[in-house]
């Protein structure tokens, strides 16, 4: 047999070039033969396999199936490198069957396991996820299931084709054992994500980033990614701790990644770009956090008419006195990422903003400034020039930032200036957008204009309001604002009209609501213009009161709208009640001889 005479040391020579062939030569391999490595380790594979089938069966069976079964799995994962995913699969299988008997054994599971996970990888790249979810779990079930009835550090698969004195360290094992169950939790959570399981794949995701630190086998910008992404899905649940803390994980690991070194200078420049870029990326993860934070403090704190309500928020200060650290502990403790050194910078990290609601101006613009920084950060490597869409989604970020902030603000003339630098950065993106290439974007920067001069003007008029008299001043500024409203509403609604210029007879889903509010708010800001002109006013009323009955109009011939559009439409019925009565008075006014 290959094994007894000094045969043994050749084969396992033959095994490691395979293996050397496999996982680090390939890296080289040119791109007109890009698995020439791949099959040079598959023909030696076999050769090996030849050997062991001349052997014989004897006492050795137990051992003899257990090599052909690594040597199965060795040629499953080269078919499958090679995108034959037929033959992979078929000496996966092999594997799993030869091991089958013994796979709770020391010397089989880890092999196993690895099958297991190069199976759900080979369903996946069939799109098969129910199948692949299938293998995966059993694998995961098969490593819960060692670690209770065994637990030791069992072989790694390597170690069938070594001799004695080469066997690795128990640690070693141990390390390569939890590798392989990573990679199965890795992969799991992918499943769980395609599947539309969203909190069992976040769930599963945070497992893999939690073991990937504990295990250091890890690449920093990858796993910053991920855990930057991760953030994402505990802000949508509105978990602002566990958002932040895989923010500041992702900051301070990103940060190992340091200079990159590479064999080209070209090559090293378009790495030290990606990290540019991936350091720009999670910069505005934490722009969202804060955005979101500031966000969901607005929503508890304001009144039916979007003000701050002062009894809510010394309700809310007293009720967050009351509770303790205790609950953020126990919580704390479930989502910790790393060894202690990695948690000081983390926790350093963490401690540079809040994730608890701001109940006043002074706590939301800390975390308005933070935003504001990661701002700054992003838009240094995304520039208008080569990155448009991604430029103008941070300058929008910014804009919200401070328009959740002006809610926050007592003094409405400050809260204007706000107001006022949320024009400034938006006009002057909106001016060089070419809105033929860019027409969602180019609606969303008119609405938003719109809606801004819109607020603007009511925050002068209730300034104005706390004058003895309008002066001249007042009155121009207030007329101006209404007019720039008014100009950018009707430059969103002219964006729906077709090539004739026809506004549509029905409205599509997604424009529906903003089309509507544009319409409303037009009516409303005819009204808002002031003039001593009463001709003048007659006019503008009569544009009001088309404004009104367009809403009113089309929500009696498509009742499906009126959901969209339920405070506004009760609004405009009213005002075309009262408007015309309103205008017989002015007329009667006017000439009254008629």
């Amino acid at each position: 047999a290959a094994a007894a005479n000094g045969g043994w040391a050749a084969v396992c020579e033959k095994f490691r070039t395979a293996r050397t062939l496999s996982t680090v030569e390939s890296r080289k391999d040119p791109e007109t033969e890009p698995y020439r490595s791949k099959y040079s380790a598959r023909a030696l594979l076999q050769e090996v396999k030849q050997l062991l089938s001349a052997a014989e069966e004897g006492d050795e069976a137990r051992l003899l199936a257990v090599r052909r079964a690594v040597l199965e799995y060795e040629l499953g994962v080269n078919h499958t490198d090679t995108e034959e995913l037929s033959a992979g699969e078929e000496h996966l299988q092999r594997c799993t069957q030869l091991l089958e008997p013994h796979r709770l054994s020391p010397d089989c599971v880890s092999l196993y396991i690895q099958a297991q996970n190069n199976l759900g990888i080979l369903w996946s790249l069939r799109d098969e996820i129910k199948t692949a979810q299938t293998y995966l779990e059993s694998a995961e079930a098969l490593y819960n299931q060692y670690m209770k009835e065994d637990g030791n550090p069992p072989l790694d698969p390597s170690e069938h084709f070594m001799a004695e004195e080469e066997k690795i360290t128990d640690q070693e094992r141990s390390k390569r054992f939890e590798k392989a169950y990573t990679h199965t939790l890795y992969y799991l959570a992918q499943v769980y994500q395609h599947l539309d399981m969203i909190e069992k794949a976040a769930q599963y995701c945070h497992t893999t980033l939690k073991r990937q630190l504990e295990y250091c086998g890890y690449h920093p910008v990858e796993w910053a990614l991920n855990a930057a992404t991760l953030s994402q899905y505990y802000l949508s649940k509105q978990c602002f701790m566990e958002a932040r803390h895989c923010l500041a994980a992702a900051s301070v690991i990103f940060s190992q990644a340091g200079q990159v070194p590479s064999a080209e200078d070209n090559e090293m420049e378009q790495d030290q770009q990606d990290l540019r870029q991936r350091k720009a990326e999670i910069a505005r993860c934490w722009i969202k956090y804060c955005l979101n934070l500031l966000q969901s403090a607005r929503k508890l704190l304001e009144d039916n008419i979007g003000e701050l309500d002062p009894d809510r928020q010394l309700e809310l200060k007293a009720q967050r006195k009351k509770e303790e650290d205790e609950k953020e502990k126990g919580r704390k403790k479930a989502v910790l990422f790393g060894t202690s050194d990695i948690c000081d910078s983390v926790l350093a990290m963490e401690e540079k903003v809040s994730s608890v609601y701001p109940l006043d101006f002074q706590e939301a613009r800390e975390i308005f400034l933070v935003g504001q920084n990661y701002v700054l950060e992003a838009k240094e490597f995304f520039q208008v020039d080569g990155y448009v869409t991604d430029h103008i989604e941070i300058v929008q970020d910014h804009s919200a930032l401070f328009k959740v902030l002006a809610f926050f603000e007592e003094d409405y003339e400050r809260r204007c200036k706000m107001h006022k630098r949320r024009l400034d950065m938006l006009e002057s993106i909106y001016v060089d957008l070419n809105p033929q290439y860019y027409l969602l974007i180019s609606r969303q920067l008119q609405f938003e204009l719109a809606d801004t001069y819109y607020e603007m003007m009511d925050l002068k008029i209730a300034i104005g309001n706390r004058l003895e008299e309008l002066d001249s001043h007042t009155i121009k500024k207030i007329n101006s604002l209404a007019q720039l409203a008014i100009k950018y509403y009707e430059l969103f609604l002219d964006s729906l009209r077709n090539p004739d210029r026809v506004f549509p007879e029905q409205l599509e889903e997604d424009v529906l609501r903003p089309a509507m509010v544009a319409k409303f708010h037009i009516a409303r800001l005819y009204g808002k213009l002031i003039t001593s002109d009463s001709k003048k006013q007659l006019e503008n009323m009569q544009t009001s009161l088309e404004y009104y009955t367009f809403l009113v109009d089309y929500c009696e011939k498509y009742p499906d709208a009126v959901r969209a559009v339920e405070t506004e439409l009760e609004l405009s019925k009213e005002m075309v009640g009262l408007l015309p009565t309103r205008m017989e008075r002015l007329r009667a006014k006017l000439c009254p001889f008629i």
